[in-house]
Formats: structure tokens, C-alpha cells, sequence
């Protein structure tokens, strides 16, 4: 006899996503699924979404990490309601555990909860946590390589968000390179160049947050 332990872990995982997708579409909030390596700046990423929206929307964020809640003070300290969820050694965050933080937020005041994932370019790729848009983001410093060497991410994501443009000059990253990489995985996926340091690039991210939070009240 058999056991697929896998397959039934991830149908359980399945069944809670969707469970939350109902909630978040009853709501009419927009959910987003940033995942990375660790350092790629997700967090400094959010801190400065929140900083440009958080006069027009209302912001929630789970953060997702091995230990610590420094992430999570962080994004308290520019106003936004962030819950830690510690995995104790987990390299990603499941369903189940993002249905343990939602009772911590007032639904009803919220438009935008963003999750940040555990960083990992491996694990947080399969799971499903009920999330509108699947987010990679990707860093210069990290090199050309990791679009090839970790297809599963790339292939399940709908944007990757190019950080630290600002180090272009200083190292050996081809942009072209990586938009050609990402289109021969995922020809449904588009590469967003910006530097949280220096701005470049941003307008286009907020414009692009703005715009699926709108299709979220139709």
C-alpha cells in the first residue's frame, strides 16, 4: 500500500486556500504573495509600498519568517497592522498558518494584505495561501543564474519585481538576459525593474498595485 503524503498535504493546503480566497474576495481585498531569496529586499520593498499608499489604502501585512519579529516592527514603525508568523525551521508559509493570522485583522478596514513569504527560492512556490497575485522578487546583486537554476518559482509567479537596479553599474547582471530567461519559463510573466534605494522604477510598481486593486471592487 501506497501513502502520497505529498499529494494530501497540498490537496489540505488547497482546500484552505480557497476557504481564504472566498473570504478576501467577499471582503474585496487585494492579496499579494511576495516570495525570494533572503535579501532580495521584500521587506524594505513593503516598507516603501506602505509609505506611498498608505494614505490612500488600508494596509495589512503577514510576515513570514524561521524566527524574530524584527520584519514585522519594521513595517509597524510606518503605520500598516502586521502579524509574525515564526515557522520554527519551515522554509515556507501554508494556508493553514495564514488562517491563523487573518483573525488578528479587522477585514472590513483592510484593502490590501500583503504576505511576505519565508525567503526561500524552493518551497514557498507550491503552496497556494489564497492569494490574487503570486509575486517573485528578484535582486541584482543575486545574479543571472537564479531564473534558470529555480524554474518552479519563476514558472509560478505572474511578475518578477527586479530590486537594486541602482547596482547595475557596479556589477554583472543583464536585464535583457533575465526578461529572455523568464519568457522562455513563463511567456505569461514580465519582469518590473526598481531600486527601493533610489525610487527609479517605482510609479510603475504603485501603478500597478492601484490597478489590480481596482479589479478587485468590480
Amino acid at each position: 500500500m501506497r501513502i502520497d503524503v505529498k499529494n494530501s498535504v497540498l490537496a489540505e493546503n488547497q482546500q484552505a486556500a480557497e476557504s481564504l480566497r472566498d473570504t478576501f474576495t467577499e471582503h474585496k481585498i487585494l492579496v499579494l504573495n511576495l516570495m525570494s531569496s533572503p535579501g532580495a529586499g521584500k521587506t524594505s520593498l513593503l516598507v516603501k509600498t506602505i509609505e506611498h499608499l498608505s494614505q490612500e489604502f488600508r494596509i495589512g501585512v503577514i510576515e513570514g519568517d524561521l524566527a524574530t519579529s524584527m520584519d514585522a516592527e519594521r513595517i509597524r514603525e510606518v503605520g500598516a497592522t502586521a502579524v509574525q508568523l515564526n515557522t520554527g525551521g519551515g522554509c515556507h508559509l501554508d494556508a493553514k498558518m495564514v488562517e491563523k493570522a487573518i483573525p488578528h485583522f479587522e477585514l472590513d478596514k483592510l484593502d490590501i494584505l500583503i504576505i511576505e513569504n519565508v525567503g526561500n527560492l524552493v518551497c514557498p512556490s507550491g503552496y497556494d495561501l489564497g492569494q490574487n497575485h503570486k509575486i517573485a522578487v528578484l535582486s541584482v546583486p543575486e545574479g543571472n543564474d537564479k531564473i534558470p537554476k529555480y524554474p518552479t518559482m519563476f514558472r509560478r509567479t505572474e511578475m518578477v519585481v527586479l530590486n537594486k537596479i541602482d547596482l547595475l553599474p557596479f556589477l554583472d547582471f543583464d536585464v535583457e538576459q533575465a526578461k529572455a530567461d523568464l519568457a522562455l519559463i513563463n511567456p505569461e510573466s514580465s519582469v518590473l525593474p526598481l531600486s527601493v534605494r533610489s525610487g527609479e522604477g517605482f510609479d510603475a510598481w504603485i501603478d500597478w498595485i492601484k490597478e489590480k486593486r481596482a479589479l478587485c471592487l468590480k
